[in-house]
C-alpha cells in the first residue's frame, strides 16, 4: 500500500544520509517512476527532501530536520517496537516486521536486553482477520466505499460504507464510517462482516468527526442490575469490573449492582453463570430468566420420558 511505502521512505531517509531512487524502487519492489512520485507527496506533505543528480547525488533529508535520536531512551524503543509487533500480530503481510527492522538496525544503540513487553491483538479469527483488516486498509487509502453483508441481532443486512479508520476496542477490532444505508457514521464489528468488497470512489468529500468510543457513548446504560452471586464467581466479577465491583455479605455470597446497556447481553452473561447467580432486579430480567430456564429443563425433561 502507498502509504506503507512512505512511511517506508521516510523511515530509510531519517536513517540514513542519503539513498537513491534506483535503491528505493528496487527494495520496495516499485518502479523509479513510483518513487519519484512518493517523493513528490512527501514534499508535498511538507518533509525538507533534497535531490541531487549526477555522482555524489542523491535523495536526502534537508540538514536540521533528521531526527535527533537521542530525544529517545532505550524504554522509548522498546515501546515503538512493542507497538510495531502488535499490529504485525493481525497483518496479513511482513510489513510491520519488515519495518521494525528498519528502525532495530537505525537505533540497535537504543535497544538492549530482551523485550519486556509482548502484545498480540490477534483472535480466534486470525485467517479471515487479517483479509479484512487489508481490504479496508486499501479501501480507506484509495478512499473508496465498502459493501458488506453484516449479522447484528436486528437481523442481516447488505451494508456499503465509506471506511475511514480502523479501530481495536473492547478485544475486537471495528471499522468507522459513514453508512449509506443509515445516512450516519457507525462502528461495525469485523467479525460479523462477511463478503467485503470494494465498490466506488466516495462521491462525498465528508467533515469526519473523530469517533467518540466511550462506553457510555457505544453502550448507553439501559437499566441497573443488583444480582447476588456465589463466591466462586469472585475472579469473574474481577475481571469484567474490578475489585471493587461488589460487596462480600455475612454469608460470603457477593451482592454485585452495576449498570448494563441491554437486556440481550445481560441475560447472555446471567446465563453463562449458571447456578451461581440470582439476579434481584429488574423483575422482568428475573421473568425472562425464569422463562428460559423453564423452557430449556422442558426440552430436555421431555427427551428423558
Amino acid at each position: 500500500m502507498k502509504i506503507d511505502r512512505l512511511i517506508g521512505i521516510l523511515s530509510i531517509l531519517l536513517q540514513e544520509e542519503k539513498t537513491t531512487a534506483p535503491e528505493l524502487a528496487e527494495r520496495f519492489e516499485v518502479s523509479r517512476r513510483t518513487i519519484n512520485r512518493d517523493i513528490e507527496d512527501l514534499c508535498m506533505a511538507g518533509i525538507p527532501i533534497r535531490t541531487a543528480q549526477g555522482t555524489g547525488g542523491g535523495i536526502s533529508i534537508m540538514a536540521g530536520y533528521r531526527m535527533d535520536r537521542t530525544i529517545l531512551t532505550s524504554k522509548d524503543m522498546q515501546m515503538i517496537l512493542a507497538g510495531l509487533r502488535s499490529l504485525d500480530s493481525v497483518s496479513g503481510s511482513s510489513y510491520y516486521g519488515q519495518l521494525m527492522e528498519k528502525i532495530q538496525a537505525g537505533s540497535s544503540e537504543l535497544i538492549t536486553g530482551r523485550d519486556s513487553i509482548l502484545i498480540d491483538l490477534s483472535s480466534w479469527y486470525r485467517e479471515s482477520l487479517a483479509p479484512k483488516i487489508e481490504t479496508i486498509q486499501d479501501a480507506i487509502g484509495v478512499k473508496n466505499t465498502i459493501r458488506f453483508r453484516y449479522y447484528s441481532p436486528g437481523g442481516d443486512t447488505e451494508r456499503e460504507i465509506e471506511p475511514y479508520y480502523l479501530i481495536f476496542k473492547w478485544t475486537s477490532w471495528y471499522v468507522y464510517g459513514y453508512c449509506l444505508l443509515k445516512n450516519d457514521f457507525r462502528l461495525f464489528k469485523l467479525n460479523r462482516m462477511d463478503g467485503i468488497t470494494h465498490v466506488a470512489p466516495f462521491k462525498e468529500n465528508r467533515e469526519v468527526p473523530m469517533p467518540d468510543l466511550s462506553n457510555k457513548k457505544v453502550f448507553p446504560p439501559k437499566d441497573w442490575v443488583k444480582a447476588i452471586f456465589d463466591p466462586s464467581m469472585k475472579w469473574q466479577l474481577v475481571e469484567e469490573y474490578g475489585a471493587k465491583s461488589f460487596t462480600e455479605m455475612d454469608d460470603g455470597n457477593l451482592l454485585f449492582e452495576h449498570e448494563y446497556a441491554d437486556d440481550e447481553g445481560l441475560l447472555s452473561w446471567m446465563l453463562s453463570c449458571r447456578d451461581k447467580v440470582t439476579v434481584l432486579e429488574p423483575v422482568r430480567i428475573r421473568e425472562k430468566l425464569y422463562q428460559i430456564a423453564s423452557e430449556i429443563a422442558g426440552r430436555y425433561e421431555g427427551e428423558r420420558k
